[in-house]
């Protein structure tokens, strides 16, 4: 974790005042409907500083903010036509996606090191190996929980040799430092905050087993209103920048958002790399190194074609239409 690059920033990065959107846009809905999520930085960033609202109200458009608790919250989100825009990780929004949510992903929020394989503080368990025959807490659908399943296939295991209780991650935390069970596969603050406060000691990280933090809108909405897809970008590269700029804030807004200890949040946020927002063929190609995972445990339907599950999921044109290159 302390590999993560936070401060590397290429000129693009600083580059969010892209040409404004035409005065002759589409028409824009009357509310604009975005998560927000405490392991995506910059959506507490733009919820905090209220930029999409400032660069809204000429149209009279509003904006609500959902708290999304983990990947699986915001594709429910989705797929319920409840929010517009959901932060998830890379692998569970090709996960939606082939199992038929319509979601497009168009901007990546964040580079992270956000999961691992936890156990407590007085665990003797120090391999995933040993972990076979044992209680492992992981939410379903969210990067912890496909982070988990491919460490145990790199280890000679599958999700049979180990009871899994999907609990959401907070929970999780709590059965892991309850004792309720072995090993948590955790995710950040909440992984951090378990380490700090509670002892509990990492056994498996790998930070390519760590997909990328995207920003996924409906295809519907992205189809009906491809201006405000750019909007939503435009504002999210301003609260990029202001990152990369402010870490110190930014710690202290995570803090005070999550209701963290900023030692915590500090934590979180040098597990973050948040470099290259550009969606394109990198993220494409992680998700195909990922992707037979979800075969493996028959997380899609057979005859699932995930090459062009991968293909209809990504979508680089607005991102590459706000974003100046390097």
């Amino acid at each position: 974790m302390e590999r993560r690059h936070f401060l590397r920033i290429s000129a693009a990065g600083a580059a969010w005042l892209a040409a404004p959107l035409s005065a002759s846009a589409a028409e824009t809905p009357k509310e604009i409907r975005l998560d927000y999520a405490y392991y995506s930085p910059p959506s507490l960033v733009l919820k905090k500083f209220g930029w999409l609202e400032e660069d809204l109200k000429p149209s009279g458009s509003s904006v609500k903010w959902v708290l999304s608790q983990g990947s699986n919250r915001a594709l429910e989100y989705l797929n319920s036509d409840s929010i517009d825009f959901g932060s998830t990780a890379g692998l569970a929004a090709l996960l939606a996606r082939a199992n038929g949510n319509p979601v497009k992903a168009v901007y990546v929020y964040s580079r992270p090191e956000w999961t691992a394989l936890a156990v407590g503080k007085d665990s003797t368990i120090n391999s995933v190996k040993e972990l076979k025959g044992k209680k492992i807490a992981a939410t379903k659908g969210t990067d912890p929980y496909l982070f988990l399943l491919r460490a145990l296939h790199e280890n000679g295991l599958n999700k049979s040799d180990v009871e899994i209780l999907h609990l959401q991650h907070p929970d999780g935390r709590i059965a892991l430092e309850q004792k309720r069970v072995d090993a948590w596969a955790g995710l950040d603050p909440h992984l951090a905050a378990s380490q700090l406060e509670a002892g509990s000691r990492l056994i498996y990280r790998n930070v390519n087993f760590n997909t990328y933090g995207f920003l996924n809108v409906s295809e519907s909405f992205a189809a009906k209103y491809p201006d405000d897809v750019k909007r939503v970008i435009r504002a999210y590269e301003r609260a990029r920048a202001w990152i990369i700029k402010n870490p110190d804030e930014t710690a202290r807004l995570i803090a005070e958002e999550a209701k963290l200890s900023l030692p915590v949040a500090q934590l979180q946020l040098k597990r973050n790399d948040f470099s290259n927002p550009l969606i394109g063929n990198e993220h494409a190609t992680a998700l195909r190194a990922a992707a037979p995972i979800l075969i493996d445990e028959e997380l899609v339907k057979s005859g699932t074609n995930l090459n062009e599950t991968i293909t209809a999921l990504i979508e680089p044109g607005f991102a590459k239409s706000v974003i100046r290159p390097a």
